[in-house]
């Protein structure tokens, strides 16, 4: 058996040492490996091997197994290297690289930027929150009653515990309030959740950028000055902006703010772009009941919030025809705003 064994391995060695291609490599394994393998079935016959050889012989079959395993391996290796090296045989490694695509920032993220460099020139600070809300922070708060629309379960997603994906910014404003005192004044983007149908308008989640500032003798006058600077900073100077009644749980009064904008090609038109009003004196007294305290007495303090769409804002501002464009990630649409 041991001799048998040492034959085996000789003829194998000496099969591989003559391959010269893969195919022919995984002959030769199948021919010596394979179930049918002639050290397969050497191995087969350990069991009429008698006792006292066993352990001599199984030694030899693995010494033989993993002789002949090594060299095939050595061997594929081998192969492999070839047939790299004359894959790049012709390689010129003085040539220039192919030039990589340059990534860019996305129009929303374009658009926030540019957003929030002009409100912080204008002191406000950015402010952040959860999106998974209360109901208190989300409504209630807000003085917005038990049976509004938007605390229905058609347009708001709750969760089985009672919480609810906040359905815009404006629990931030709370949140912020809860935490400090007067002055206040911040800008809170992030994103918005409804259960509107996803069209060329709508989507379930959306982005917006709301603002809060709370002071004493803080009037109208202040917020129409703000959001006019703040849009002809984005639009440019000449926007003419307009602020039409409207309500609002949380504002009074409230206001729609309209911009009088130009396409390229068309005849210019009002646009419908955020809500904006006084902070409703209702929001300061169920703040200061919750924080115990008279910091937000709204015998004392006055103050102003705003929202818009940040979405809107990137469709205007790149003449993007369809909202959905912004959450498909096809790169024949991103790459134009690198």
């Amino acid at each position: 058996m041991l001799a048998q064994l040492d034959t085996i391995q000789t003829e194998a060695l000496a099969a591989i040492a003559g391959i010269t291609d893969e195919a022919a490599l995984e002959e030769v394994r199948i021919a010596f490996l394979g179930k049918k393998g002639s050290l397969t079935a050497a191995a087969a016959g350990m069991r009429d091997v008698p006792a006292e050889q066993k352990k001599d012989v199984g030694q030899k079959l693995n010494e033989v197994r993993e002789a002949i395993t090594s060299a095939l391996e050595a061997t594929a290796a081998g192969l492999i290297a070839k047939k790299d090296a004359a894959a790049f045989a012709n390689l010129d490694p003085t040539l220039p690289a192919r030039p990589l695509p340059k990534g860019g920032l996305h129009p929303l993220s374009l658009v926030l930027d540019e957003a929030v460099k002009v409100l912080r020139r204008m002191g406000f600070a950015l402010a952040e929150g959860p999106e998974i809300e209360t109901e208190w922070h989300c409504f209630d708060a807000l003085n917005t009653p038990a049976d509004h629309p938007a605390r229905n379960e058609s347009d708001t997603f709750y969760f089985e515990n009672g919480k609810l994906l906040r359905t815009h910014t404006s629990s931030v404003q709370i949140r912020t309030m809860e935490k400090e005192t007067t002055p206040v004044r911040i800008i809170a983007p992030g994103s918005a959740f409804r259960r509107d149908e996803i069209d060329a308008t709508h989507l379930s989640a959306f982005h917006q950028l709301e603002g809060l500032y709370v002071d004493r003798r803080v009037t109208l006058a202040d917020l129409k000055g703000t959001l006019e600077y703040f849009f002809r900073e984005i639009f440019g100077s000449k926007t003419e902006v307009r602020f039409r009644p409207h309500f609002f749980p949380f504002t009074e009064p409230s206001f729609e703010v309209d911009l009088k904008l130009q396409a390229a090609g068309r005849a210019a038109k009002w646009i419908e772009i955020a809500g904006c009003g006084m902070v409703d004196p209702a929001v300061f007294a169920e703040v200061g009941r919750k924080r115990g305290d008279a910091a937000y007495d709204p015998e004392k303090v006055t103050g102003f919030a705003f929202g818009m769409g940040l979405d809107r804002l990137a469709m205007i501002l790149y003449g993007i025809p369809d909202l959905r464009l912004l959450i498909e990630n096809d790169v024949r649409f991103l790459t134009q705003f690198r």
